[in-house]
């Protein structure tokens, strides 16, 4: 008997977004129950060890954290999309957490007043985006054709430029045609576009003005 699985989310965490794309790539049926992260319920508190998203309940187990999420649908559901090879394996699970980081910076860019914070973010962003042009194959994916899970960890990563490259041009991938490649391909993925809402980037935009940062501040647009 197939297994029942609930994806607890929040409509703009990149980690749930994770989670989505990789259920949707291995076209698993699932429900999604969005939460109010600033509005937490209690039933989501009680099962949550950390107060954080995603969860995934597989009937009524609860898995909690990005990553094990992810590994469990990989071990669990086909097709893989890990690497077979074991050490092509632990180098892709490597670069997520380089992905990982680079969502740090990125929350910095939404985030900070701060002046210096900001360029700091912006300069991690140029060298970690220029780091991975020297790793990525000929594509279309990180790897070549297959997609992998590091896709999966990477779309959430670009996402967030479809609406800060219309706000300002920071620069972080001139002169990374691979990035650039890599980058298209992946919005263009069926379940990286489904894996949000449609009106993602709006309410990024509402987000980013309600933090009142250096980015919200070069938003000509009102939120």
């Amino acid at each position: 008997m197939a297994q029942k699985l609930t994806l607890i989310s929040h409509d703009l965490c990149p980690f749930v977004q994770r989670a989505a794309i990789v259920l949707k790539e291995k076209d698993v049926p699932f429900e999604r129950i969005d939460i109010d992260l600033e509005n937490k319920p209690d039933w989501f508190l009680t099962i949550s060890p950390h107060g954080k998203v995603p969860l995934l309940k597989v009937d009524e187990q609860v898995l909690f954290e990005s990553a094990p999420i992810v590994e469990y649908l990989d071990e669990t559901e086909a097709p893989r999309l890990h690497p077979e090879d074991p050490v092509a394996r632990a180098r892709h699970r490597a670069w997520i957490e380089f992905g990982s980081a680079a969502l740090g910076d990125i929350w910095a860019l939404e985030t900070t007043g701060d002046q210096a914070a900001f360029d700091a973010a912006v300069k991690g962003l140029k060298q970690k985006f220029a780091r991975i042009e020297t790793e990525l194959s000929d594509g279309p994916y990180f790897a070549g054709e297959k997609f992998a899970v590091v896709d999966a960890v990477f779309a959430p990563v670009f996402r967030y430029f479809d609406l800060i490259d219309t706000i300002t041009d920071l620069g972080v991938f001139d002169r990374l045609p691979k990035v650039e490649a890599w980058r298209k391909a992946l919005a263009a993925r069926p379940s990286v576009r489904e894996a949000v809402l449609p009106d993602y980037s709006d309410r990024l935009r509402r987000f980013v003005h309600k933090k009142g940062g250096v980015l919200a501040g070069l938003d000509k647009l009102a939120a």
